[in-house]
């Protein structure tokens, strides 16, 4: 049986590892979507604003990419976890749209309006939902096409005897 403190360990560095590329792959797509009018990181500003108030502009947006990030490295270990245990199945990047699609779902459509007292984006129509889903499912995919060589050449870890 494989030691699972190596394995934790390599799931947590292949989290900030693909989770950073993802995070960066989003970028671009949300500001062209920014640059068209639409909305984007919407619920990542709101949510920032519960804990950090009174700060700079300049702060606030350092705090904004950071919390990027942390966003994605934290999003990124069910997906892995998903994609090691589907790897002889299905496509990789069609779990990674998949996970995508439902992490857009559950949480930006539904948890995050319930949460703030939003109108869910399928309320409010499609432009409004769009943008976040492409954005969501770049993720997803991007995760599952940097992360291959983590899904299926897990490093060997001891094994307990």
């Amino acid at each position: 049986m494989p030691d699972r403190k190596s394995l934790l360990q390599g799931l947590a560095r292949e989290s900030v590892r693909s989770g950073t590329i993802a995070s960066i792959a989003m970028i671009p797509f949300g500001f062209l979507f920014q640059l068209l009018g639409l909305r984007v990181g919407h619920y990542g500003k709101k949510l920032l604003e519960v804990f950090f108030t009174n700060y700079s502009e300049m702060t606030f947006r350092m705090l904004m990419f950071i919390e990027h990030f942390v966003i994605g490295w934290l999003s990124a270990a069910p997906l892995l976890v998903l994609l090691v245990l589907l790897k002889k199945g299905l496509p990789a990047w069609a779990v990674g749209a998949m996970y995508g699609l439902g992490y857009y779902v559950a949480l930006n459509s539904f948890a995050l309006p319930l949460i703030f007292g939003d109108q869910t984006p399928w309320t409010l129509g499609f432009s409004v939902m769009y943008p976040s889903l492409v954005i969501h499912i770049v993720f997803g995919v991007s995760i599952a096409l940097t992360s291959r060589h983590f899904v299926f050449c897990l490093p060997r870890v001891k094994t307990m005897t």
